[in-house]
């Protein structure tokens, strides 16, 4: 907890006012009538600096913003995760919106789930559902990886999490790098035309 007003310490202090403006070193009696004269508090922010350094602010103030800081700085840290549910007999279409939306969450910073369900017979053929995901991992490859294989949870769910590559190691612009690809092999001379 931050010191204030009379609890501060030290003799001399480096001011920073309620606009944070630096108003340079000064003794502390000086600043605690500076501080009063404004109606606000004198509070030390950085007790280990030499002189420690103090704001003019509204304590009460001062305790929100700081908690509102701390709670974004957290949010950012535990990082968002987003779900997204296939089939084994997933459309190639569906299953190409779906690594879209996957790619597009990764770019964006965030983990991605990846839940596959089995229903009635398709559980007698669980090797059709381990190789969609592992189809659906190298297509988001150049995005994200899976931190670890896929497993299976229960007897009907197979999972994947997937985690965004550093940003330098992924393309800038999601969307253009595949479709890029795409373009490359219709070209002329391209597989696409190469067998007429």
């Amino acid at each position: 907890m931050h010191r204030r007003n009379g609890k501060i310490r030290a003799r001399e202090v480096r001011v920073i006012d309620d606009d944070k403006k630096q108003l340079g070193v000064m003794p502390l009696n000086e600043a605690l009538r500076l501080a009063q004269t404004k109606g606000l508090d004198l509070i030390e922010i950085a007790a280990a600096a030499t002189p420690p350094v103090c704001r003019i602010v509204n304590y009460g103030k001062f305790l929100y913003e700081q908690a509102k800081r701390e709670k974004e700085s957290a949010a950012g840290h535990t990082g968002k995760m987003k779900e997204l549910q296939i089939s084994p007999a997933i459309d190639p279409h569906d299953l190409a919106v779906k690594v879209k939306h996957a790619i597009e969450f990764l770019s964006e910073d965030m983990k991605v789930r990846i839940k596959l369900r089995f229903r009635g017979r398709q559980k007698a053929h669980k090797e059709i559902g381990f190789d969609l995901m592992n189809q659906f991992i190298r297509n988001v490859a150049l995005y994200g990886r899976a931190d670890s294989p896929p497993k299976m949870l229960g007897d009907r769910d197979l999972n994947v999490l997937l985690s965004p590559l550093p940003r330098n190691k992924r393309p800038r612009n999601p969307g253009e790098r595949p479709a890029k690809a795409d373009a490359d092999a219709a070209e002329p001379g391209g597989p696409a035309e190469s067998s007429e």
